[in-house]
């Protein structure tokens, strides 16, 4: 196969176009492809007058492709294998692989094993996507949160309701096998080449229905509203679990666990913690969410075509390093997207972003977050990330008003450490509500002072980022795990044999293809390190 990189591309394009373009790139005519398609397409959109598509194509020829490339005589262009996983085999395991967690880790880490004929068994405290969704809706409308399934916790994990970007820095080949499943599984074909690509959340959630189906269609099974209390050990090795589900308990044993609980599983933390599990502090990120009016984000990013539906809501990813020493960036950005209610604790606030696959809302929102590490949470705890993020949310509920709504503050009068009165042209996505109240009550002081410096600079970069109009919504705290379980180079964690911390909890992934890269990782350790 010849891949042709770096291929420049009119956002009118059609395949005709491409096939004319590849012809000429390669000097061969029509009859010589075979087929062709896009790999990888992203936006160029540095000259605001000349926007265009970079593209990456594969192409398989019925001609020599040794002489297609020497003739070609372009450094972009080169023979390629064609991807391809290849299933771990599993010959014999003791028992069923265990997997706690059905988020991106927890889920592709059972489909693999389920692929490989392991079978696993898989305890998620939340519930199935149907029900979590109407759990979500109920909480919006009436205030009444259910801890056990709501934005954090249930199918699919917190990444259900974010947007399902996909766009990751991992290097590993691994992430493709991940694209490849999502699309397979209902994700929009877009998917395999768009260079920032996303499913939304109203795909995803049909995608992860899908991938549950197939487990246990392989033999696995999938079990919500059940919780882990306790790990059973000998000899420091992993003996078996104990699972609560209706006030009952119930042990399994086993000999493998993969521990795929998500970033916000505080209560198993502290267990792990009491079990004398090895865990440490971890740097993370705190702020607020950030909405402008999506059109106005399409024009700075999009100039004169702005509005292409072939471009689509803009995103817009930016940094700036302070001199006080704190980065600040966006993060989780949502074209054409909500601010939504990511609480998980009762009494506290925090929130998430969220779009559709169309990304057709009338704002544009993303995390504008700022570092912060374990000097700043003033213990030497291993869980006192969790404390530091507990007060911020703590404050956020009071601020906003001991009701769920959530405090908000136009950036114009964040700023100016002043109070909004009434809103300009951008209106808060969030629900159930909101209230005026200023970020400088809810967050810590060098957070918001940083803040405020790196508003300033990011205008600099994206024209109307400081609009005194946009909103800021807190309080956002739950970018990564504040804890990491201590893992060895077999992936299984160094106090407990048999115990494989995985994903974005455990502190090894940020995002849902690094956490789904994680899972398979430690699916293929458990068949391979049980192979006999």
């Amino acid at each position: 196969m010849i891949r042709i990189n770096n291929l420049s591309l009119p956002l009118d394009y059609n395949d005709s176009f491409l096939q004319k373009m590849i012809c000429r790139e390669l000097r061969i005519c029509e009859n010589h492809i075979d087929s062709f398609y896009l790999l990888k397409r992203s936006v160029d959109a540095r000259k605001k007058n000349d926007v265009h598509f970079i593209a990456n194509i594969d192409v398989t020829v019925n001609i020599n492709e040794s002489k297609v490339t020497t003739k070609a005589r372009n450094k972009n262009i080169s023979i390629v294998k064609p991807y391809k996983y290849e299933i771990p085999l599993c010959k014999k395991l003791n028992y069923h692989p265990i997997i706690i967690g059905f988020g991106p880790a927890g889920m592709f880490a059972g489909l693999v094993l389920a692929q490989a004929g392991a079978k696993p068994i898989i305890f998620e405290q939340g519930y199935d996507v149907d029900t979590r969704m109407e759990d979500i809706n109920n909480f919006i409308n009436t205030g009444r949160l259910n801890t056990s399934s709501n934005i954090q916790f249930g199918e699919g994990g917190a990444g259900t309701f974010s947007d399902g970007k996909l766009n990751t820095g991992t290097k590993d080949i691994r992430a493709r096998k991940v694209l490849i499943e999502l699309n397979k599984h209902g994700a929009p074909d877009e998917i395999l080449y768009n260079g920032k690509p996303h499913i939304g959340t109203d795909k995803l959630r049909t995608v992860v229905k899908n991938i549950r189906k197939e487990i246990v269609s392989l033999g696995g099974k999938v079990y919500f509203g059940t919780k882990l209390v306790e790990i059973k050990s000998k000899a420091k090795c992993v003996t078996g679990i104990v699972i609560e589900e209706n006030n009952s308990k119930k042990i399994i044993e086993t000999d493998n666990v993969i521990l795929a609980i998500g970033h916000s599983s505080r209560d198993t933390f502290e267990m792990l913690y009491n079990s004398n599990i090895s865990l440490e502090q971890k740097s993370f990120s705190v702020g607020a969410r950030i909405e402008h009016l999506r059109e106005d984000i399409d024009k700075s990013q999009y100039g004169k075509f702005a509005g292409n539906e072939k471009l689509g809501a803009a995103p817009y990813k930016l940094n700036v390093h302070l001199k006080n020493g704190r980065g600040v960036y966006t993060f989780c950005m949502c074209p054409g997207g909500e601010v939504v209610p990511a609480t998980s604790e009762e009494n506290m606030v925090c929130t998430n972003g969220m779009s559709e696959f169309k990304r057709n809302k009338v704002n544009s929102n993303s995390a504008l977050l700022v570092g912060v590490s374990p000097e700043d949470f003033g213990s030497s705890h291993p869980l006192a990330g969790i404390e530091f993020q507990r007060k911020i949310e703590k404050n956020a509920f009071v601020f906003g008003g001991e009701n769920y709504n959530a405090p908000v503050q136009k950036v114009g009068d964040f700023l100016k450490k002043r109070n909004s009165t009434q809103f300009g042209s951008v209106k808060p996505s969030y629900k159930p509500d909101v209230s005026f109240a200023q970020m400088d009550d809810i967050l810590p002081e060098f957070v918001t002072d940083s803040m405020r410096e790196a508003i300033v600079l990011m205008d600099n970069k994206l024209k109307g980022f400081a609009n005194s109009d946009a909103i800021l919504t807190g309080a956002e705290t739950r970018s990564s795990s504040p804890v990491r379980i201590l893992r060895d180079e077999t992936l299984q964690s160094i106090s407990l044999k048999g115990l494989y911390p995985c994903g974005e909890g455990a502190g090894y992934a940020g995002g849902i293809v690094s956490a789904a890269v994680d899972g398979i990782k430690c699916a293929e350790k458990i068949l391979s390190d049980n192979k006999y």
